[in-house]
């Protein structure tokens, strides 16, 4: 763990001294256990003096800045090449000629400086295209500084402190976190605020579903994906709000290791097979080269070396320095003439491009031969699809049932981002909504936590990426005629935001793996209480006993339009899409006076999650999504990789 100041070197012995530490397994101790290591109170958190005392010894809650490579230690790497290091020599032996025989002026002391020059010049090129390489990939390092979450609501001194930086959090605190929070630390769950919390940890663990979170133990053994009463660093709260308790800050993090290994594979120095082959050529070529250079030299030795035999004897040697010079030169112009000078440059243009392109596709590159080992590349081994995935859905297929019972109506939808204006619904009705796609839009926007915002040039999604998408396609969707006028032309967001002021939420029922849906209780403006539900289209359709039809209409759901829908979720299903249903319920005799009162009778049945079924029952079936996850490129799936190389 580093101390958060600016000497570097004493934030590398700090860390060094925190991570010999003895880790205490939160996850497998439970809540009581966890407070009375940690000496801290749930309710009243760290006193200030205790805080300050753990901040000595545990430093700041962020990610050590390691001293960047010098311009002078990457320009050395440069050369840090057989082939190059024989142009180089081949370029000042050339040079050292060239100045000795051009001493008596004129144009053969121009060109003879030429060659060298030139070869020069190439390796400059060389050296500056692969600085430039490696000093910007040296900033995207850096990139795993911008997961850490900014602030975080913090439990002190008995009160609550909002939005206190993150960098300040020491182990013990007491934190809240709710949906759409990013997670400041690695916590152990303390209590569950609402009935269950969901956390979106694919950047760390490559998950492509968010992973529900407990409070209950687990054995001491379990990797990152089983500690499910731990949430991490770097991850995003989904679903729910919790009360957590701090165990590791900082480099302590598993982020924290993760950028520990990243910065440790940066500094090997493991060669790619295209440097290999190219010093295997130039240690060939320097062995040929050398040996052709000094037989041509024994050739000519006669001609500047004489002598005389007397008695069988050599005598009388006579040697000429100028031709021994002469022939030198010959030698050094037939080694520097039998070197590809434009080789290098070749491959730094050609690597260059592929750089280029990779960069298109998000992809970092810390050095040019990587682009070469990606190429001779032939399996990528992953643990799971969801690895392979940019965690980002799109709705490509919206299905609404069609005017009479056993019917369906199918769209395509357009668009893979959550842009609201990138693409729009094909064959959607010239005439507008009909009540069964209201009633879609409304179950979209209203049962639904997740949100949609621009980030400079591009939208993101704020919760649940599934939820994002449905919110895109409200959006898409569009308003029927008659609220079109109580919304603002051009916002992204308009449709949804009509939508849930046309209604009061005041109940929600938490998803769960049991029932594989979510619902909402909704006031409207007339007061009556209805029930609006998402989840698993075969779930669903369990709980449904009545389909909506296109004009509002309801009749009863009979096995031929069942079977009809369940026939359309299997081919959904075969073109890699995941599905989501939409039901609602308007009959709520339980809830008819209920208002989010807790005193009030009802409220007793929203405590317990395994009552959420039975309300959920005697649905109205009205349609479903298929929405399709982003494929990510396989350059950014092997990003260690390449910042490795």
């Amino acid at each position: 763990m580093g101390r958060g100041g600016e000497n570097y070197g004493k934030r590398e012995n700090a860390g060094a001294a925190s991570s010999k530490q003895e880790t205490f397994p939160a996850w497998a101790r439970d809540v009581k256990q966890c407070e009375e290591k940690y000496q801290v109170n749930r309710e009243l958190g760290l006193p200030s003096a205790e805080v300050e005392k753990r901040r000595q010894i545990y430093g700041l809650n962020e990610l050590l800045k390691h001293e960047p490579t010098s311009i002078f230690q990457l320009l050395l790497e440069q050369f840090n090449d057989t082939l190059v290091r024989i142009l180089l020599a081949a370029a000042i032996i050339s040079f050292v000629l060239a100045w000795y025989d051009g001493e008596g002026g004129g144009e053969k002391e121009i060109t003879a400086f030429v060659e060298p020059l030139v070869i020069f010049l190439i390796l400059i090129v060389n050296a500056i295209v692969g600085i430039w390489q490696e000093s910007s990939a040296e900033k995207a390092l850096e990139a795993l500084k911008e997961i850490q979450s900014e602030h975080a609501d913090v439990i002190r001194d008995g009160k609550k402190v909002s939005s206190l930086p993150a960098k300040e959090l020491v182990p013990g605190d007491i934190v809240e976190l709710r949906v759409g929070d990013k997670v400041p630390a690695d916590m152990r769950v303390l209590s569950l605020i609402s009935s269950t919390v969901r956390v979106e940890q694919g950047s760390l663990t490559g998950e492509s579903e968010a992973v529900s979170k407990t409070v209950k133990v687990v054995p001491e053994n379990s990797d990152i994906q089983g500690k499910k009463c731990m949430v991490f660093a770097g991850t995003t709260m989904v679903n729910g709000n919790c009360i957590c308790l701090v165990t590791e800050i900082g480099m302590n993090t598993e982020i924290g290791k993760v950028h520990s290994q990243i910065h440790e594979a940066s500094q090997s120095d493991t060669d790619t097979p295209l440097k290999k082959k190219l010093n295997e050529f130039g240690e060939v070529l320097t062995l040929i080269i050398g040996m052709i250079c000094i037989l041509v030299w024994l050739i000519n030795v006669k001609y500047f070396l004489s002598w005389e035999y007397v008695d069988g004897w050599p005598t009388n040697f006579k040697f000429s320095f100028e031709k021994c010079t002469y022939y030198f030169e010959i030698a050094v112009a037939l080694a520097v003439a039998a070197i590809p000078e434009g080789l290098p440059a070749v491959i730094t243009t050609c690597l260059a491009l592929g750089t280029r392109k990779m960069a298109q596709k998000n992809a970092l590159v810390r050095k040019l031969p990587s682009v070469e080992t990606l190429g001779c590349t032939t399996v990528i081994c992953s643990d799971k699809t969801g690895t392979l995935t940019t965690n980002q859905m799109a709705v490509s297929k919206l299905v609404a049932i069609g005017s009479r019972s056993g019917t369906l109506r199918s769209f395509d939808v357009e668009g893979t981002t959550y842009d609201p204006f990138d693409g729009k619904i094909l064959g959607w009705p010239v005439d507008g909504m009909d009540a069964n796609l209201e009633m879609i839009a409304k179950i979209s926007a209203v049962c639904n936590d997740a949100g949609v915002e621009q980030s400079g040039r591009h939208y993101v999604a704020i919760g649940m990426p599934t939820e994002a998408a449905l919110k895109v396609l409200v959006e898409k969707m569009e308003l029927p005629e008659k609220y079109a006028s109580s919304s603002a032309p051009g916002d992204p967001r308009r449709c949804c935001q009509v939508w849930n002021k046309m209604v009061q939420r005041i109940a929600t029922l938490e998803f769960d793996r049991d029932r594989k849906s979510m619902g909402v209780i909704i006031n409207s403006s007339s007061g009556n209480k209805s029930l609006l539900v998402k989840g698993a289209v075969e779930n669903l359709l369990e709980r449904s006993s009545f389909i909506q039809l296109l004009d509002g209409s309801t009749v009863e759901l009979d096995k031929y339009s069942k079977d009809l829908i369940l026939q359309v979720l299997r081919e959904m299903s075969t073109d890699a899409l995941r599905c989501l249903g939409f039901a609602y319920k308007e009959e709520l005799p339980e809830f008819a006076t209920y208002n989010s009162d807790e005193d009030h009778p009802a409220h007793q049945l929203l405590l317990n999650p395994s009552n959420y079924s039975s309300i959920e029952s005697n649905l109205i079936f009205v349609g479903l999504v298929g929405l399709r996850v982003g494929v990510a490129s396989v350059f950014i799936c092997i990003f260690c990789f390449l910042a490795s190389v």
